[in-house]
């Protein structure tokens, strides 16, 4: 027998052994993810926006660092699997075919531009906890961030037949905590696994590395393990509601990152208790407040408030930096504010930046004209009350909900807000926010203990920062435009905003928390509505408006028994009752009513 047969079947040995308990580490902490067959094409439809303005918007660096590792690490990582050839690769995690399975979407819009999936960008010097730039142990060169950034979370697809069709500013059906979980496990992986660790080095220090290098390295890695389990400790610990695909404790998390991570006080860690579903921000800006529960007037501090929630660097604790630096890219953040936002809509001209989607009759059924007819009368009956006349329409401008023209001639649009009995949905967004409250050092001149105010100031501390460090330092006047000429203003009412609902066929599920699945479901009684389905599937459903809902495998089972599910209020049904908005809808009623909706 040979050498080269006798080390190979020594090879096979060693991997038998070792695979035994790798195999059973990795089947407790391995991520599941659901198969999804591949489309022929994908399609986005017209929005207003030019290919050069989403692919742009889909990648600019909000300065977020949302994976707490540089992008040399990201682009180097293996997929969290273990190969029985223990020392083979398993493909790369930034694969987008890869990533696609946690909900991210390919990215096909300019042909011929590689790049990651929509809503990752690749940002700019990355800085350690310590503040300190985080360098390449071998070429001691800066090492880049690597974060999400809103068009992450804000558009949406679905599939139909053959095709993906992508929606601008529509909700994501992505799982942001499975791809936390994802990228913890690969990195533990890339730690432990045999042979995992040495490519991962060649590929990011270089194959001609010192070991002194791969030392520094490994340390590096096992400092940012460290801050993975205890990340993950303190989750455990609040426990909370499975937020699952297309669904975010949003305001949570922030908090939880701002208060509990970036100040380095564990006592701040909130549950997740009221996971919220992907809202579209088409009109958007021009709404007085923005959130589900209204509790927001400025873009600036919204927009910035999401970058700091997806983790940008910020300096809350080192007396020795700049308090309130932070790695916010303010500039960018007005700059995507401006492309969705667009002129002030007119009944000419209608919203002029980011557009709602027209339902593709080319891709999808066509629309049944006569029944569309019939639906119209439900909707001025049943919906025009609050959802007011449909967008585009002379009546929908000479609302009087478009308020006068303020100091510097925009005219905004104020919602209406339906308190929380009357509309009888889950309550958990509108009170966690008004009901949660976090300890700030006095250093840092927060004037109170409740979370959403104290989240305002935070925010607006962060932005000031930003501006005061230009050089020259931003004036008023540019401070003011930039911040949307609208005051920083946060209120926590016991109510929702209800939006008009142009583009509403293309955003289920349905409710703020995602909690029915189709139109046809929301229009019915809720004793009719599913009280379990499965959201990750991806198929379109054009009869009853929504993504199909049966088992999917690894899918995510959502269950309105849990807290901050529950699929109750904006019920049509007779009786009357907290929750129930109108009379009940008879099967064609609804079908009509379905009809209608797919023009708006």
């Amino acid at each position: 027998m040979n050498r080269k047969v006798i080390f190979l079947i020594i090879v096979v040995i060693v991997a038998a052994v070792a695979w035994k308990p790798l195999s059973k580490l990795y089947k407790e902490i391995h991520v599941a993810l659901p198969d999804y067959p591949q489309t022929k094409a994908t399609v986005w439809l017209d929005q207003k926006l030019s290919k050069q303005q989403s692919g742009w918007f889909y990648h600019a660096d909000q300065g977020t660092r949302t994976f707490h590792i540089p992008y040399e690490w990201f682009a180097a990582l293996e997929r969290p699997v273990v190969s029985p050839l223990l020392w083979s690769t398993v493909g790369d995690f930034n694969d987008p075919t890869y990533l696609n399975k946690y909900g991210f979407i390919i990215d096909t819009i300019e042909p011929g531009k590689p790049s990651l999936p929509i809503g990752f960008a690749h940002g700019g010097p990355m800085l350690q906890d310590s503040g300190e730039p985080w360098l390449n142990p071998q070429t001691r060169k800066a090492m880049t961030g690597i974060g999400l950034t809103c068009a992450a979370c804000h558009t949406g697809s679905f599939t139909y037949k053959d095709k993906t069709v992508v929606i601008d500013g529509g909700p994501a059906l992505i799982d942001l905590y499975k791809l936390t979980q994802g990228l913890g496990v690969a990195l533990l992986f890339t730690r432990y696994a045999p042979g995992r660790f040495d490519r991962f080095a060649d590929r990011v220090l270089g194959a001609d590395a010192s070991s002194d290098a791969r030392i520094a390295l490994k340390a590096q890695l096992d400092g940012v393990l460290k801050q993975y389990k205890e990340i993950k400790d303190l989750e455990d610990k609040a426990g909370g509601t499975y937020e699952g695909y297309g669904r975010l404790d949003a305001l949570n998390r922030i908090g939880n990152q701002v208060f509990s991570l970036d100040l380095k006080n564990p006592q701040n860690y909130a549950a997740h208790a009221a996971p919220v579903h992907f809202p579209r921000i088409w009109d958007a800006p021009w709404f007085t407040w923005v959130q589900y529960d209204a509790s927001i007037m400025q873009p600036m501090i919204r927009n910035a408030g999401e970058a700091m929630g997806v983790t940008a660097e910020l300096n809350l604790t080192n007396d020795k930096k700049p308090l309130f630096s932070s790695s916010v890219q303010v500039q960018t953040l007005y700059e995507m504010e401006q492309m969705i936002t667009g002129n002030q809509p007119t009944a000419e001209s209608g919203f002029t930046g980011l557009a709602s989607p027209k339902w593709p009759k080319d891709i999808l059924p066509p629309v049944d004209d006569k029944l569309a007819a019939e639906g119209a009368t439900l909707y001025a009956r049943h919906c025009q009350g609050c959802h007011l006349p449909p967008v585009g329409t002379k009546e929908f401008f000479e609302s009087k909900r478009w308020l006068p023209p303020n100091t510097v001639g925009l005219r905004l649009f104020d919602l209406e807000l339906i308190d929380l009995k009357h509309i009888g949905t889950d309550p958990g967004q509108a009170e966690g926010l008004a009901t949660r409250t976090v300890a700030v050092p006095p250093n840092l001149g927060i004037t109170t203990d409740k979370f959403g105010f104290a989240l305002g100031e935070m925010v607006e501390k962060t932005v000031t920062a930003w501006y005061d460090s230009q050089k020259p330092p931003a004036p008023a006047a540019e401070r003011e435009r930039m911040n949307g000429d609208r005051p920083n203003k946060i209120q926590a009412p016991a109510a929702y905003k209800v939006r008009p609902l142009n583009g509403i066929w293309a955003t289920p599920p349905y409710l703020h928390n995602g909690s029915v699945p189709t139109i046809d479901a929301l229009l019915s009684p809720v004793s009719e509505r599913p009280t379990k389905f499965y959201l990750g599937n991806r198929e379109y459903d054009p009869v009853k408006l929504g993504y199909h809902t049966e088992e999917l495998a690894n899918g995510f089972e959502f269950d309105t028994s849990r807290p901050g599910n529950s699929n109750r209020g904006h019920e049509f049904n007779d009786g009357g009752g907290d929750g129930v908005i109108g009379q009940k809808l008879s099967p064609e009623e609804r079908k009509a009513l379905i009809e209608f909706i797919k023009t708006l």
